[in-house]
């Protein structure tokens, strides 16, 4: 088999890298705290502002934040070229550690920290628990691509995802909170997570856009050819993505601005252990990826594809099981407040990282 190497990047190309970037993209910690501060004042002073939105469900999420998620994730599902899907998936070192990571390490890392510390707190613990065990389906796209990750590795790492979600969440969530606590002579938490609720959750979020973006690649390229559809469509569609992801916080923070901003403390007190848990599985990803010698793409598509958390899911789940109004719920919310900011904060240290730490590796031919 012939190989291709992963390129060491040229003195300076990190600042390229960034320097091309849109407007939209290079600001896009400012843009993303501007719309968290948006969303609380919403909540806070729109009355009724909450029920409006919860009106109308597509499943466990209001149809308004349902719509930003696939508008957030068609654009970047349309520039996979899902013809090199086949290389990925042929990299079992890629595949057992990201599915080592995603599926035994990271979650029971959350459920440590979460009984580190949070002992006092059962509901926010038993949130930050559900967070830790919906693993990345949507943002983590849009990370991985800032930081010139392998995309071809993300999708297919993130279809795994999704089809372990569907088969393992319930039963591991059951083990989380049941199973395990009893173990070890803790409290165990009673919840009755829906199977059905999950499969849509996935279906909605992951499977449209995905088909969408399938098929938008597929057509494009068949009448006007790759050059075309890589250089003249997807400039027009990729800014969506990040109107998508804008429009999404700007929601979320809306439907909890008030509590948010009632329970400063709390809040603070869930924040610590999901920035722990944001950087160190961040950093083992990392880590492990160079210790693989998977070249900088790979590794850094490992890295944001562990770290990352399927915080919509983890609020639907929350919502659902527990309501709207409840500490489980909360936690989730704190989710994207810390999970946003600091994974656009790791693009950043990623794209560091890929010049000083990183030098050619053999990837299989196309």
């Amino acid at each position: 088999m012939s190989i291709q190497t992963d390129p060491l990047p040229s003195p300076g190309a990190d600042a390229a890298v960034v320097g091309k970037l849109s407007t939209l993209d290079r600001f896009l910690p400012v843009w993303i705290i501007a719309a968290m501060v948006l969303g609380l004042v919403l909540g806070s002073l729109i009355p009724g502002l909450n029920t409006a939105l919860e009106a109308v469900k597509i499943g466990e999420v209001s149809l308004p934040i349902a719509i930003g998620l696939l508008v957030m994730m068609y654009p970047v599902l349309a520039k996979v070229r899902y013809d090199q899907t086949h290389r990925v998936v042929a990299d079992r070192k890629l595949m057992i550690a990201s599915l080592v990571i995603n599926w035994l390490a990271a979650p029971a890392f959350m459920f440590a920290l979460a009984w580190i510390f949070l002992p006092d707190l059962p509901e926010y613990r038993t949130g930050l628990i559900i967070v830790g065990l919906a693993r990345c389906i949507a943002m983590v796209m849009i990370w991985n691509d800032l930081a010139c990750g392998d995309r071809e590795a993300a999708a297919v790492l993130v279809f795994i995802n999704s089809v372990f979600q569907v088969i393992a969440f319930g039963a591991l969530g059951w083990f989380y909170l049941q199973v395990l606590p009893a173990w070890l002579d803790l409290s165990t938490t009673s919840a009755d997570f829906s199977f059905w609720a999950i499969t849509v959750s996935v279906l909605i979020f992951l499977g449209i856009p995905l088909l969408a973006g399938f098929l938008t690649r597929t057509i494009g390229e068949k009448a006007k050819g790759r050059h075309w559809y890589e250089n003249t469509l997807l400039p027009k569609l990729g800014p969506w993505a990040l109107y998508g992801l804008l429009f999404t916080i700007v929601l979320l923070f809306a439907l909890q601005g008030e509590t948010i901003t009632a329970r400063p403390l709390d809040v603070a007190r869930i924040a610590l252990p999901l920035l722990v848990y944001f950087l160190v599985v961040f950093a083992a990803g990392m880590l492990t990826g160079k210790w693989l010698n998977l070249g900088y793409a790979r590794t850094t598509t490992l890295a944001f594809t562990a770290a990352g958390n399927n915080f919509e899911l983890a609020i639907a789940v929350a919502i659902g099981t527990f309501g709207v109004t409840s500490g489980q719920a909360l936690a989730g919310v704190v989710g994207p407040l810390i999970e946003v900011p600091v994974l656009v904060a790791l693009v950043y240290v990623a794209l560091w990282a890929r010049k000083r730490f990183f030098t050619p590796c053999p990837l299989p031919a196309n």
